[in-house]
């Protein structure tokens, strides 16, 4: 197995939220992350999915320090052999790690100032983390555009000139820059058209391979995330409830909200009539979660106990976690079986 990068241990986020209803009223908080825990190894790509407002663009945020969070550890293992503790670190010991950790952000066209050049854009990481010559520069944003396939003849010109997929490129190329050990990708292609798409996805796999990156890929589309993942995390509400190589998940899903999720993955053939599992009832308030298992109000399989005892995330078996009281009972369908 791969050296261990990172480590995320009972991570949590609370947002206030400020009552409208009365002026002297304490704000309340939403938890909308809770104790969030998961490791991540060098060169792979973990995948999170999820509902929208599951939660995953909050814990890409505060990995990355994006947001803060609330409680729990983000342990980083730096190149030197040292574990530290991301979230906690200040000054200069910050800055001198920061560049390891970059983001893609989902939307190419808010992402990028437009009051830069694509130069600018692509060079200011370098200017901000290393003392660099002009030609030195040059050098590092000239290599980083042919790398993810921009036309160097254009770094002068301003992002309104480009397209969506283009755009994205040039945010793919200011995240590698800084030559990180990690890139969290929010959505990166979900605002991009599905042949360009393609284009991307294969663009960041071969860089992956070429300069060693890790990446954590955040997304709602399940085909996609079945192509470029080693291993998938689920959240619903907040919390991971199954945890999986890329080919177990799939195969062979352990929780009925993860059942519900490959359901809805699309088949190649339009003559496919799939039987697509329709999830009953509203998705849960994360101000007024329910009682037990969170899922427990849209799962078809649920009993006393479900409503009672929230269930642990728990290995089944290698490399397979799952918070479901009745994972080992449940016979589940995936993507590629039928049982």
């Amino acid at each position: 197995m791969s050296k261990l990068l990172l480590d995320v241990v009972n991570l949590n986020k609370d947002f206030q939220v400020k009552s409208d209803k009365t002026f002297f009223r304490k704000p309340s908080s939403i938890r909308v992350l809770s104790n969030v825990s998961f490791k991540l190894y060098e060169g792979e790509t973990l995948s999170i999915v999820g509902e929208s407002g599951c939660g995953k663009t909050t814990l890409g945020r505060c990995i990355v320090r994006g947001v803060n969070a609330s409680s729990g550890q983000v342990l980083y293992n730096t190149d030197r052999g040292e574990q530290v503790d991301f979230l906690t670190l200040k000054g200069k010991e910050f800055k001198s790690l920061r560049k390891d950790i970059q983001m893609i952000f989902q939307d190419p066209y808010s992402s990028l100032s437009p009051r830069m050049s694509v130069y600018d854009i692509i060079s200011e990481p370098l200017l901000a983390n290393f003392k660099l010559s002009k030609s030195e520069v040059d050098e590092k944003v000239t290599e980083i555009a042919q790398k993810t396939g921009l036309n160097v003849s254009y770094l002068k010109r301003y992002p309104h000139a480009f397209s969506g997929g283009q755009r994205q490129r040039i945010a793919i190329a200011r995240s590698l820059i800084s030559r990180p050990r990690l890139i969290v990708c929010d959505e990166a292609v979900s605002a991009l058209d599905v042949s360009i798409k393609a284009q991307i996805i294969n663009l960041l796999k071969d860089l992956q391979q070429q300069l060693q990156i890790t990446y954590i890929f955040i997304s709602h589309d399940l085909s996609i995330v079945q192509n470029i993942s080693d291993r998938v995390a689920v959240m619903h509400l907040g919390k991971i409830v199954e945890l999986a190589t890329v080919e177990s998940l799939f195969e062979h899903p352990k929780h009925p909200y993860t059942e519900a999720l490959l359901s809805a993955v699309p088949e190649p053939d339009p003559h496919l009539k799939k039987d697509r599992i329709i999830l009953e009832g509203e998705v849960p308030n994360p101000a007024n979660p329910p009682s037990g298992c969170h899922f427990h109000p849209r799962c078809a399989y649920k009993t006393d106990k479900c409503v009672q005892q929230e269930p642990e995330l728990q290995p089944i078996h290698d490399e397979h976690f799952v918070a479901c009281h009745y994972a080992n009972e449940l016979k589940l369908r995936g993507v590629t079986n039928e049982s």
